[in-house]
């Protein structure tokens, strides 16, 4: 049986060596200590011995962290990270047990990908986050702003013109910078008036529009934004509430995971049975970072994956497509 600390350490080097079998040793851990799992597992009449790919793993649907404290163990939380959510609906939590833990991860998931995040300016349009409390997603943005030797890297609510201002600076285009923002925080900006992004310029969507807009499949979305702000591609990041990773988009909507993290797809009617290769299917998520609550997630997105390591993100479940995963979570 692993031991949480010893596999967090090794993680990042094993993962990228043997993925499938640090998959089944942390299921085998977390169906044994993650209680809402283990519950899950045993009402679907399922040996965890019996598992020996991680595509077989079982995923528990992500509506689990609205009812139940998903821990692996006994722990008292450093923070409590919350989803966003409309008045009165239930919220997701993720109960994290080290937050340093969380830090370790987001920044060698997004190093991956573009480098060491101090290296970025970054500039961040984060409306609905900033306005509340809880947010993961924060958490890494003010991280890297923090320890960026830009001294404008900051958060902007609704002051745009101070972003043109920094943006359209004589050095511009000579500071590598993150532009991230949700989505309708960045067509705010984009629509306000039309601005010509410098090259040293990555634009990076964070998806959502959060009841601010009528929602958009995420080329339209892209579309847009590249046409009013000059941009060539549209980068990307896929996270939530629930994990600890992130995966990357460098354009063109394809999202590569990093060593510790895959996804697969399910039958959309058949939130047990695997999609068919070539079909849309929702999305499960395994995350390794996840080793104090549960790695194994079925998210409420649709998508698309050939080999797990990339995947385009489709759209959304809505409340009956679900049905079928709430049943099993009550």
């Amino acid at each position: 049986m692993i031991q949480p600390d010893t596999f967090k350490d090794t993680l990042f080097n094993r993962a990228t060596v043997d993925f499938n079998g640090t998959a089944l040793e942390l299921f085998t851990y977390q169906a044994k200590y993650c209680e809402p799992y283990a519950t899950f597992l045993s009402a679907l009449n399922i040996d965890p011995k019996s598992i020996q790919n991680w595509r077989d793993i079982p995923c528990l649907p992500i509506e689990a962290f609205k009812k139940h404290e998903v821990k692996s163990g006994s722990f008292e939380p450093e923070v409590i990270f919350t989803s966003s959510g409309t008045t009165g609906s239930q919220t997701s939590k993720h109960y994290v047990k080290s937050m340093q833990w969380y830090h370790r991860v987001f920044k060698e998931a997004f190093r991956l990908t573009y480098g060491p995040a101090k290296d970025f300016r970054w500039l961040c349009l984060l409306p609905s986050y900033l306005e509340r409390e809880g947010s993961s997603l924060i958490e890494m943005a003010k991280t890297f702003i923090d320890e960026s030797p830009f001294s404008d890297s900051d958060f902007f609510l609704r002051n745009h013109d101070e972003l043109r201002t920094i943006l359209s600076s004589e050095d511009a285009e000579e500071i590598p910078t993150i532009l991230l923002g949700v989505s309708f925080g960045l067509l705010d900006f984009a629509e306000e008036r039309s601005f010509q992004l410098p090259k040293s310029v990555i634009l990076m969507e964070t998806g959502g529009m959060k009841g601010r807009r009528v929602e958009m499949i995420r080329s339209e979305l892209h579309d847009e934004l590249s046409k009013r702000l000059g941009v060539a591609f549209v980068h990307s990041e896929y996270g939530m509430t629930e994990m600890m990773s992130q995966a990357y988009s460098t354009g063109l909507g394809e999202y590569t995971t990093p060593p510790w993290m895959r996804v697969s797809l399910r039958d959309p009617a058949d939130p047990l049975s695997k999609s068919a290769p070539g079909k849309t299917g929702g999305i499960n998520v395994i995350d390794l970072a996840n080793v104090d609550s549960c790695a194994f997630i079925a998210t409420q997105d649709l998508g698309k994956t050939e080999n797990g390591t990339t995947f385009h993100v489709m759209g959304r479940f809505d409340d009956s497509d679900i049905r079928g995963c709430n049943l099993m979570v009550q």
